[in-house]
């Protein structure tokens, strides 16, 4: 029997209990999510400030013109596929900004991303170790460029370099590893998200309209919209010593599998788990998981999400389903593979010309 943890319970338990499930997973440097004990706590420390409020505060104004050069580049007339045209662009783009990459890298990791993307669903093992070194040599690129002074200084990949470690230099593996799940993982699960995000609103116009008139909600919304439209399906541990939870048992060294998705739709902790309500409560929500292992980089991924939610319900006034089928993502990727919407925008000159008549 496969080694999976589908309900709640046993999720929360395992995600408190890194002692018995480590995070030392994967035989690969993994910085800090693959680590376990004070080697995390203190990786987790050196990262944790560039995801502080001050940094995002900083962050916005960049990221919100990202935003909205994507959104003023939308066709209001046909129907628009969100994934290549909107989710995947967002993520790469704002993932740049964030790290004050230049934009002429942003071809090269859409094509580096799609090659990734190609490779996992085949499984190609391979091409993902030759491609894991080109995505080093990418980072490691961006680093130099950061030691010769050809970034900002204040950016946070000319940080990155001056980090310090008990009062040695942070060896390039470890930075590389540490960029590789801040934009890997990230691409793929921001990606996601948008496209979930935007797939519930255009099949369900009352809870646009909620939002449009309570945008102070949106973070809740998103939250509870992502618990239905995983963006992340599955993470793993690994057991260190024999464990029984409820009918199931494992023994020391076994590769668990935590089901997101399940455990966020267990109908024994959330009441029609597959329906969105406003009521739920949130702190049952493991989207960005629990635990010393939660999610650093959660404030980010907020950031962008509820930016540019709040954003694309700014700019139009209806989001529906456009006249092309939506195709579900395969796993391991969650949310859409293909999503085609009709956006909707208020015709600026009738409602100028209708203003106008009514002064008259």
């Amino acid at each position: 029997m496969a080694a999976v943890l589908t309900r709640h319970h046993d999720v929360l338990a395992a995600l408190h209990a890194p002692e018995q499930f480590s995070n030392k997973v994967s035989s690969h440097l993994n910085v800090p999510n693959g680590m376990d004990g004070a080697e995390h706590q203190a990786y987790r420390a050196l990262i944790e400030p560039f995801f502080s409020n001050v940094v995002l505060t900083q962050f916005q104004p960049k990221l919100q013109v990202v935003i909205d050069e994507l959104l003023a580049n939308l066709d209001a007339h046909n129907d628009v596929e969100v994934m290549e045209t909107l989710a995947h662009p967002f993520a790469l783009r704002a993932q740049c900004a964030f790290m004050g990459w230049p934009v002429a890298l942003e071809q090269r990791l859409t094509d580096w991303m799609a090659a990734q993307n190609a490779a996992t669903l085949a499984k190609d093992r391979p091409t993902l170790r030759a491609l894991a070194d080109e995505f080093s040599d990418i980072v490691v690129e961006q680093f130099e460029r950061a030691r010769r002074g050809l970034t900002a200084p204040e950016s946070v990949t000319a940080q990155l370099t001056q980090l310090r470690l008990n009062g040695d230099p942070v060896a390039d593996d470890y930075l590389v590893s540490i960029v590789r799940n801040w934009t890997v993982g990230e691409l793929g699960t921001i990606a996601a998200a948008v496209g979930s995000i935007v797939g519930f609103l255009a099949q369900n116009s009352v809870v646009q309209k909620q939002l449009r008139a309570a945008p102070m909600h949106i973070d809740h919304a998103i939250d509870e919209i992502l618990r239905l439209g995983a963006p992340l399906l599955t993470n793993r541990r690994r057991t260190t010593c024999p464990v029984g939870f409820g009918d199931q048992s494992f023994e020391a060294d076994t590769t668990v599998t935590i089901d997101w998705r399940a455990a966020n739709t267990d109908p024994g902790v959330f009441a029609e788990p597959h329906q969105f309500k406003w009521d739920r409560d949130p702190h049952l929500n493991l989207l960005y998981g629990a635990g010393v292992h939660v999610c650093p980089g959660k404030p980010l991924a907020q950031l962008e999400l509820r930016l540019f939610t709040q954003s694309l319900l700014n700019k139009f006034t209806k989001i529906e389903l456009g006249t092309r089928a939506f195709e579900r993502a395969e796993p391991p990727r969650g949310g859409y593979r293909q999503l085609w919407v009709k956006l909707s925008q208020l015709n600026h000159s009738s409602a100028k010309s209708t203003c106008t008549a009514a002064l008259e």
